[in-house]
């Protein structure tokens, strides 16, 4: 089981990026997904989450208003739509996913994980 995040990069704040995260080796259609972000001497912060199935999304109260989980089964992808960016929002961020179908904001109810992406915001 593999997944892939990627579509980070240098931008402006008040920009937009969109991160993917690709799955293979298994369908993650049933599967809760899951953002995550780590800056630069900080530890690991939930950013968003959202269950298998329904597709229920829970948002940290940081990015609450200008990030969007979505995901696209068909591809076993989960897209993070970033806008509004700022400096803050600067860290690596990690995709991934769970055994369960239920969300969550702790990262070690993770099972799987993916490289991780740098995000960088300028200001």
């Amino acid at each position: 089981v593999q997944l892939q995040a990627y579509g980070g990069g240098l931008v402006q704040a008040g920009d937009s990026l969109r991160l993917s995260c690709a799955a293979s080796g298994r369908t993650f259609s049933n599967n809760a997904m899951g953002w995550f972000r780590q800056a630069p001497g900080k530890e690991r912060e939930f950013v968003a989450a959202i269950s298998g199935s329904v597709g229920i999304t829970y948002y940290a109260d940081s990015v609450k208003g200008r990030f969007t989980i979505s995901r696209e089964n068909a591809k076993n992808t989960v897209y993070l739509q970033m806008n509004r960016l700022k400096p803050g929002d600067t860290a690596v961020y990690f995709c991934a996913a769970r055994r369960s179908s239920w969300n969550s904001l702790i990262s070690i109810d993770y099972d799987y994980w993916g490289q991780g992406t740098q995000v960088t915001v300028s200001s």
